[in-house]
């Protein structure tokens, strides 16, 4: 008898393909509050200088003359972070190719409430900023935290169907897109030109190896370094490059479902051709068709979907503690915390996230069922959908990393940005738990037929 842990239950709920997406988030959401706790505890002790320096030391690469050097801090989220923006690029093109965005019809509804969880946040930050330096902040409560989101989404099990999930994780993705092109267009303050377009030859490159049928991903890693070099050299942030990179991975396999099945029934003909030894060891033949077939298996897979599957865990379980931990890490004077979350840049982000997400996720939901240009996810009610869009106020992650480049220099600012994501992130995770688990009634238990 398997014994499973709650949100594994709901896995065995969930479409396969979503499957090992999900088990990913949820154990990426829950080392990151592991994390997130770790560093505002560091920040706080008299290991707060120490944590400072650590994160403050320079790490140089050096070739003759030609020098790169940056703080560990800058590495994670200039170089580290890049590998968590692939990985987004990547689902975000299974997603459109063959996932949850792929059908227009199921698509529509994340999409436009996605696009309502980015536009009415924004424009609350900006009203209360409004002819303030601490405007350009507008970006920071757009995005939401798929991994935070997913997490408590899951924990809540049967109290919500598979179709929500599925819908949270189109929004999500959908969030991140746009979180992307608002870094890429918004938070870049000088573009050289000559860099930018060697990044845009290196993406060329990778197209060509594309085309060519080239799927092996070690020539891919290559031409992606550079890619990223050049991106963080023209100016335009440098994580840009996972995600443009991510668009050239090939996403077919190297041979056809029918043509692997075929050879597989072949070689296992052959591996039984031998007899067994009486030590049960392999012949060498076997162990030649063993290796084929290893090798087929990987063919079977195209290397975008390798790629997202070996990266989901060490993304999981290092780049994203290791954010956390450079950026969550905040000094905090418990006797003016009352005075720094009244701020305008803090009040904004817990506005925007909080409130302003369940207006646009929400509010553009109701709309567009009620015009009848999209329908619920099956076996979902507004109500619940109201609770997702709570759960959308969670920001940290991307919301953080938005902070950082609107407020780059800027510590008080940056500062008060951090207070109001965390703040407004435990409190749309604890409303939206609560209100999915305790208030939100699934359509069986309204009486309606699911």
């Amino acid at each position: 008898m398997k014994i499973y842990a709650p949100w594994e239950k709901t896995f065995e709920k969930v479409a396969t393909p979503l499957e090992h997406f999900i088990h990913a988030q949820t154990t990426t959401g829950i080392v990151l509050i592991f994390m997130t706790i770790v560093a505002l505890i560091l920040a706080n002790s008299p290991l707060h200088d120490v944590y400072e320096q650590i994160f403050h030391l320079t790490i140089s690469l050096n070739v003759g003359s030609w020098k790169l050097s940056h703080s560990i801090h800058h590495w994670i989220n200039d170089g580290l972070m890049a590998i968590f923006f692939f990985l987004i690029g990547l689902e975000i093109k299974r997603n459109i190719l063959v996932g949850e965005l792929s059908n227009i019809k199921v698509a529509i509804l994340p999409i436009l409430a996605a696009l309502g969880g980015m536009v009415v946040p924004a424009l609350i930050y900006i009203a209360i900023n409004h002819g303030l330096p601490s405007q350009n902040g507008w970006g920071i409560p757009m995005a939401t935290d798929i991994a935070f989101a997913i997490s408590a989404l899951v924990l809540l099990g049967n109290r919500v169907s598979p179709s929500l999930v599925t819908f949270l994780i189109a929004l999500a993705i959908v969030d991140d897109l746009g979180a992307v092109v608002v870094i890429a267009l918004f938070y870049t303050e000088q573009i050289h030109f000559l860099p930018l377009l060697l990044a845009g030859g290196s993406f060329l490159i990778m197209v060509a190896f594309n085309r060519f049928g080239i799927h092996a991903i070690l020539p891919y890693l290559l031409v992606g370094m550079f890619l990223w070099f050049f991106m963080l050299e023209s100016g335009v942030h440098a994580t840009i490059a996972g995600v443009i990179a991510a668009m050239a991975i090939p996403s077919k396999p190297k041979e056809t479902p029918d043509d692997f099945s075929s050879h597989m029934r072949n070689s296992l003909d052959e591996y039984d051709n031998y007899p067994v030894a009486t030590d049960y060891s392999l012949h060498e033949k076997q162990k030649a068709v063993l290796i084929n077939m290893s090798e087929r298996i990987e063919s079977i897979q195209s290397p975008s979907a390798r790629l997202e599957q070996a990266l989901h865990l060490p993304v999981s379980l290092i780049v994203i503690p290791l954010f956390a931990l450079a950026n969550a890490g905040i000094s905090i004077d418990f006797t003016h915390i009352d005075e720094a979350i009244v701020e305008p840049i803090a009040l904004g982000i817990i506005v925007g996230l909080v409130l302003g997400k369940v207006l646009g996720i929400a509010g553009v939901a109701f709309i567009a069922t009620k015009l009848g240009i999209a329908k619920l996810p099956e076996g979902s009610t507004m109500n619940q959908v109201f609770g997702v869009a709570l759960l959308g106020g969670i920001g940290f992650t991307m919301s953080i990393f938005v902070a950082e480049l609107a407020f780059y220099g800027n510590a008080s600012a940056i500062f008060q940005a951090k207070i109001g994501i965390l703040a407004a992130s435990l409190f749309a995770g604890i409303l939206g738990f609560i209100w999915l688990r305790f208030i939100a009634k699934s359509p069986t238990e309204d009486g309606v037929s699911a």
